[in-house]
Formats: C-alpha cells, structure tokens, sequence
C-alpha cells in the first residue's frame, strides 16, 4: 500500500497528463510518411490509456484503510531520476530513434527502481522496445524513427 498523499498527487497529475497527451493527439496532422494509420492513433491511445490507469489509482487512495496513516518513506529521488529519464527520452527520440531510445529508458528506469536484476532489466527494455516497434510498424503500417540515420 502507497502512500495516500503521494499516490493522489501522482494520479491527478498524471491524470492532467494523460488528458493533455490524448487533446494534443487531435492536433498532430493527418498525414503520415506512407501509414495506413493516423499518426494520431498511438498517443491517443496511450493517453487513454494513462488517462484510466490514473483515475484507477485515484480511485484506490480512496479505498485505502487506517493503515495508510501509517509513515512510508517517501522516495523523491527515485521520481526525480525517472522524471530526468523521461526528459532525456524526449530529447532524444528524434536522434536515437525509437528503438534505441526506448530501450535506453526502459533500461533506466528499471534499474532506478531496482538495481539488483540487470539482466531481467536489458531483456525486458529490448523485447519491449523491439516488440512495439514491430507491433506498431508491420501490424498497423504505422511509422516510427527505429534507427538513427547518421
């Protein structure tokens, strides 16, 4: 069980995010490098998706018992790193491209919320990556930047 203050201000914030992330969908232009679909599909979805995976965790701060009251430490460190993955992630997409960048995130991320599976870690971020590339690119004739083109 979380911390109830946190996991609040964690799901209305990225409740806001997720709602932003799928209004900004409408506005991406409706042509795309040769899909079949829009390339306002994906973060439209993800932002439905972010969307009803907050309110879930707003709705289970409410259900929490008296034990909730009890202290947790609070781990703005961890937080503070992801969120500094997440800006890094975003700068380089373009440049990276989405499998690698993807993958250098995922792996980040993973090994700031636990060191000990290294491994676990670089197969999870690559099957991932990988697999929603392929996922996106061949089943949905979507387009995405998977390489760097230096």
């Amino acid at each position: 069980m979380g911390n109830k203050v946190f996991d609040r201000c964690a799901g209305g914030a990225f409740l806001v995010v997720g709602l932003l992330f799928a209004r900004g969908s409408f506005k991406i232009s409706e042509s795309a490098y040769g899909s079949q679909v829009g390339p306002s599909t994906f973060p439209l979805g993800l932002g439905i998706i972010l969307t009803f995976l907050s309110i879930g965790l707003l709705y289970q701060t409410f259900t929490y018992g008296a034990q909730a009251k009890a202290k947790q430490q609070k781990d703005y460190k961890k937080l503070s790193l992801i969120l500094l993955a997440l800006c890094l992630y975003i700068a380089l997409f373009e440049t990276l491209g989405y499998v690698i960048s993807t993958f250098l995130f995922l792996l980040a991320a993973f090994q700031i919320m636990d060191r000990s599976k290294l491994l676990l870690s670089v197969v999870i971020s690559a099957f991932f990556s990988a697999g929603v590339y392929y996922f996106y690119v061949v089943t949905l004739q979507g387009s995405l930047p998977a390489f760097p083109q230096w």
